[in-house]
């Protein structure tokens, strides 16, 4: 039976989630149509500049993007303290970027006399906007409206553009965390659409490299300001504001190690040093190229130590996770 996402979230055990959206009825997010012979790459820029619109609104940062032919790939940061931190004016300012303000609210903007009862209502109207702020399924709904409705015009036609459910993953622990991204960002390396991370466009390994999404990035509308991808602190964890607990770039050394033995097709292969991370994660050479080729494919749900699936699942009412013995095989 399917699950609610209120019921697959769980802020208490992680802030980290892998959302994946796909589209319908054969079509095209992206790419090249062989049947048709349209191309439909401009749509990957849609994406790219939505994405950074939202991030900008919602308090939820982006970690990893991949946007491929038919679907797209998101690690996101769910950032309850910069959500704790909003003013009841800079909520109402934000929500107001995605939709009309209702009188009622307007009003107290403009610092009209409200009953007491009016301004209960003000407040509970703005309660429910911060929660929508940190909300994933919010997120995902305001890219997924909008990219339907620039995509059915552009197509002539109506309907669903999109399945009607995203997928996630709960990313329970660094190991989790880190295996995903690399997943994410390798996404064109394993369809063969790039041969390297540096020439991988609409991922966010390429942003992190080039300084932008692609070479193709617009500039973005004045005073429209531009929230970066979630950053890496790594060893200054502990004394810098939150981040990534890694080094960027030891995530790109992964990346590209990586990228090689997936590209050559020689999993059973060490190419060149061993990477630095997979030493201090204690993740072995030929379980994490099986990770990082299958990990959106062989895992649901959550992933994590047996340990944190446990709290996981007692959290979110599961009596039990799917692959949960596999995972414990390679995330321990």
């Amino acid at each position: 039976m399917t699950q609610s996402r209120a019921t697959q979230v769980s802020l208490v055990d992680t802030p980290y989630y892998h959302c994946i959206s796909r589209c319908v009825r054969r079509a095209f997010l992206c790419g090249d149509d062989k049947f048709s012979g349209q191309s439909f790459e401009h749509r990957r820029q849609w994406m790219v500049e939505r994405l950074q619109f939202l991030t900008s609104i919602f308090t939820i940062d982006t970690c990893a993007y991949a946007i491929m032919s038919n679907h797209y790939h998101l690690v996101l940061h769910v950032n309850e303290l910069e959500n704790s931190q909003l003013t009841d004016e800079e909520v109402c300012l934000r929500w107001g970027r995605l939709y009309s303000m209702p009188t009622l609210i307007s009003q107290w903007q403009a610092g009209s006399g409200l009953s007491e009862g009016e301004l209960l209502m003000v407040k509970t109207i703005i309660n429910r906007w911060r929660e929508r702020l940190m909300d994933i399924s919010w997120f995902m709904r305001s890219i997924n409206e909008f990219i339907a409705r620039k995509a059915n015009q552009e197509d002539n036609c109506t309907g669903r553009f999109w399945e009607g459910r995203f997928k996630s993953q709960a990313l329970l622990d660094e190991n989790a965390l880190l295996t995903c991204m690399a997943y994410v960002d390798l996404n064109p390396i394993r369809a063969k659409m790039a041969n390297s991370i540096e020439h991988a466009e609409y991922t966010s390994a390429h942003e992190r490299i080039h300084g932008t999404a692609s070479q193709h990035l617009t500039e973005a509308p004045e005073n429209e300001p531009i929230k970066p991808l979630y950053g890496f602190v790594g060893d200054e964890s502990q004394h810098a504001p939150q981040g990534l607990p890694f080094s960027l770039i030891d995530y790109l050394e992964l990346l590209d190690w990586t990228s090689r033995i997936l590209r050559d097709d020689k999993r059973g292969a060490v190419l060149g040093t061993r990477p630095q991370l997979l030493h201090v994660l204690g993740i072995d050479d030929e379980i994490w190229c099986e990770l990082a080729s299958s990990f959106g494919k062989n895992y649901h749900g959550a992933v994590g130590s047996l340990e944190e699936l446990a709290s996981y699942a007692e959290h979110t009412g599961k009596c039990w996770i799917a692959k949960k013995n596999v995972l414990h095989r390679c995330l321990h």
